[in-house]
């Protein structure tokens, strides 16, 4: 009985224990160290097969006379020599530039201004007001740009019968320069006003009220206390919006596309409202030279980087007043 028990029952050698305990200690400590890693692993892998990839084999088609049914030609840099003396490349970037000048600028600061009267000034069914400035973002971009080819129409358009009013003659918007840089500039400025103004709302919110007391003790007007506590407050999402109104801004395409549905993938005769995307997608889809078009991507990945680096610097480095 006593041969059967030890049979059935062996002795635990020495240490044994310790040992396992050990490894339920390293396996434990692995686990927590991995773990983060482990969520975040499911966006890098996506990262990875939509983003970088698409992006590393752009670079690898620029080198190339890619014909989409034929052959492969390798033509090394051959893509960017013919870009850098195409003459609708540069009017492309004037024309990209003169828009997103055009949009950024008032749409920022239109955002600010009411983000600072949303949180400053008492107004019944406040949420009600922070919820209409979200519409706009929300909305259909083609039924914002038909809205919008209506309001700037030549013949029965708003804008024109305002113009008719004071005196002046109607403008045909589409087949200018200006007028179509306008019109679009209008419809990217209407539709992210609001997203930006929510971002300012939700930063000014978090300033304590008591930093606008102290000032109102101290005699500062409400242009003062904006200028010395709100922007200063506001810096971080400023360098924010300003980033991603740049990279968004340089890459304008539904809205060009639409504006002049008349003009085809050239937004017109003289391309007038012709963005680098657009045009992109022109060479790429329209004409079919998938190396050509891909060297127009690379060039406009790499103004983006510059432009975007140079707005981080400058918004970024700007001396802002403290009370």
């Amino acid at each position: 009985m006593t041969a059967l028990t030890l049979t059935l029952n062996p002795v635990t050698p020495p240490g044994a224990t310790g040992r396992q305990t050990a490894n339920r200690r390293i396996l434990q400590s692995m686990r927590e160290r991995l773990a983060p890693y482990a969520y975040i692993a499911p966006f890098f892998l996506l990262f990875a097969v939509f983003g970088l990839f698409p992006l590393l084999f752009t670079f690898y088609v620029a080198l190339f006379d890619w014909d989409p049914i034929g052959e492969h030609r390798y033509v090394g840099l051959q893509n960017f020599r013919v870009l850098m003396d195409d003459p609708r490349f540069w009017g492309a970037m004037r024309n990209t530039f003169s828009i997103w000048v055009l949009s950024t600028v008032p749409q920022l600061l239109v955002a600010l201004g009411i983000a600072h009267l949303l949180n400053n000034v008492r107004l019944r069914a406040a949420t009600f007001f922070r919820m209409v400035v979200l519409v706009p973002y929300v909305t259909s971009v083609a039924a914002t740009t038909i809205v919008f080819a209506q309001l700037f129409d030549r013949d029965y358009g708003l804008l024109n019968w305002f113009l008719e009013l004071l005196g002046f003659q109607h403008i045909e918007f589409t087949a200018s320069v200006w007028g179509s840089h306008l019109m679009i500039a209008a419809m990217v400025a209407w539709r992210w006003t609001g997203y930006n103004t929510l971002l300012y709302l939700a930063s000014l919110q978090a300033v304590p009220r008591e930093l606008y007391e102290a000032a109102s003790v101290d005699g500062a007007n409400g242009w003062q206390q904006f200028r010395r506590i709100s922007i200063p407050a506001l810096r971080p999402i400023i360098v924010f919006t300003v980033v991603t109104s740049t990279i968004g801004g340089l890459q304008i395409f539904t809205e060009a596309l639409l504006a002049n549905p008349s003009g085809g993938l050239s937004c017109g005769a003289a391309r007038q409202c012709q963005t680098l995307t657009l045009f992109l997608y022109e060479q790429a889809f329209g004409r079919f030279h998938f190396g050509y078009g891909a060297a127009v991507g690379v060039a406009l990945f790499v103004i983006v980087v510059i432009v975007s680096t140079i707005n981080y610097l400058l918004a970024t480095r700007i001396r802002w007043e403290r009370p």
